[in-house]
Order: structure tokens, then C-alpha cells, then sequence
């Protein structure tokens, strides 16, 4: 992603800047994040730590590069037709179209259903396909962690244009 050329030289370079970030391991992989000297260091206001949500931040990362890094991928975008209301995953454009996506980690597949349902409200509504900046509804990508939970989505998702992916798929 950088052109750093190997993993040997990645390693070296995050080494060095070990004063300014911290990590932790997860699995075979090890995740770096910005201490507080780091987030001085370049002026970061946003406090990442491992938490709860780790697994989907990084899930959203992992698509966000297989989506081809796009310019304009932005986090937790509501969109709304003045009825119905879903805060997105994440919000970007794929050429010249307009993408939703969303990440399945672990959250329950009645939820998944629900929010489904609120962007079939939205599609209905036809904000997105009668507008001169449009005038198509954007596809709904679904990343998730099982080929189970892949079927259930995709039963969930007919009647609007959509992608699902399990992470397997994109790696």
C-alpha cells in the first residue's frame, strides 16, 4: 500500500517510530495505532485504542483498501429521506458511482434485518434515483464474517443493488 517493498522494512520504519505509537497483537497480525505523542506529533484530535469495535474498524479498513483506497470514503454518514434515517458504515464513490457499506461483525442478523429494511424505506422513497445528482440509488456493499451470515444478507437485501463480501472474499 505504501511501496515500503518488503515486510523487513516495514517493520524497520514502524520501529522507529515506536515512541510514537502503541499496539497490540491480534492473531498473527500486530495493529498500530498513535499514542498521545503521536497524536501531538501530526495534530490528531481522534483517540483510537483497542476497544469493542476494533474488529469492525478494522474489517472497514480491510475494504476500504480492497475498494481501491477511494478519496472520498467517508465514516458513519447518515442518510435519510426525512422519514427514514440509517447511519451508514461508511459512504464513497467507486468511479462514478455512489456506494453504502456496511459491517457485519457481530452485530445480530434481526438488526442487519432492520437496517436493511430502513434502506429499502430510502430506496422506495426514490430520493436518490429522482435527483439530478444521482439518479440511481447507491449499491449497498456488505462485508461480514461467514459464508451463513453472507446468504442471510443477500436473502435480505433483494429488490435493492447490492454486493456482499465475506472477508475471506476480499483478502
Amino acid at each position: 500500500m505504501h511501496d515500503l517493498k518488503s515486510k523487513r522494512n516495514a517493520n524497520r520504519i514502524l520501529s522507529e517510530m515506536k515512541s510514537y505509537l502503541s499496539n497490540f497483537r491480534e492473531g498473527y497480525d500486530t495493529i498500530y495505532y498513535l499514542n498521545k505523542e503521536g497524536r501531538e506529533y501530526i495534530g490528531a484530535n481522534v483517540v483510537r485504542k483497542k476497544n469493542m469495535q476494533i474488529h469492525h474498524y478494522l474489517m472497514r479498513s480491510e475494504f476500504y483498501i480492497f475498494s481501491g483506497m477511494p478519496e472520498n470514503f467517508e465514516t458513519e454518514i447518515e442518510v435519510s429521506d426525512g422519514c427514514t434515517r440509517v447511519i451508514c458504515d461508511a459512504w464513497f464513490w467507486k468511479g462514478e458511482r455512489a456506494n453504502f457499506l456496511e459491517v457485519d461483525n457481530e452485530q445480530s442478523m434481526v438488526e442487519n434485518r432492520k437496517k436493511i429494511e430502513r434502506y429499502k424505506k430510502i430506496y422506495q422513497s426514490r430520493i436518490f434515483q429522482d435527483s439530478e445528482d444521482y439518479g440511481y440509488f447507491p449499491k449497498l456493499n456488505w462485508l461480514t464474517t461467514s459464508d451463513y451470515r453472507k446468504r442471510k444478507i443477500i436473502s435480505y437485501c433483494s429488490g435493492l443493488p447490492y454486493s456482499v463480501f465475506t472477508l475471506k472474499d476480499i483478502k
